[in-house]
């Protein structure tokens, strides 16, 4: 019990300083900027004047996907493999 409420303060100083860390990612040659957290939200969109042209929207909506995916896709990664030192060499039943 003790090693499992240790594992848990753990867990929640990691889970502190992933929402702490950001990741940026670009798209349309840095037209979109997205900025992540480690926590798996988005914490700022920028977009470039010159990326908002009324007359192609669908464009400026895919940077911006293509932005947001990355930056949540890469703050994911960071997530797991801290979240993953934590939890390295638990064995939990029922799990595996």
């Amino acid at each position: 019990m003790k090693q499992a409420a240790k594992m848990q303060k753990q867990m929640e100083q990691v889970q502190s300083a992933l929402a702490a860390k950001t990741i940026e990612a670009t798209s349309g040659g840095g037209a979109v900027k997205v900025v992540a957290r480690c926590d798996g939200t988005i914490a700022s969109i920028t977009l470039d004047k010159e990326a908002v042209d009324p007359e192609d929207v669908e464009m400026l909506q895919d940077m911006i996907i293509t932005a947001a995916n990355t930056a949540l896709s890469e703050a994911k990664e960071i997530s797991n493999k801290e979240m993953g030192s934590v939890t390295q060499g638990l064995s939990l039943p029922g799990l595996m």
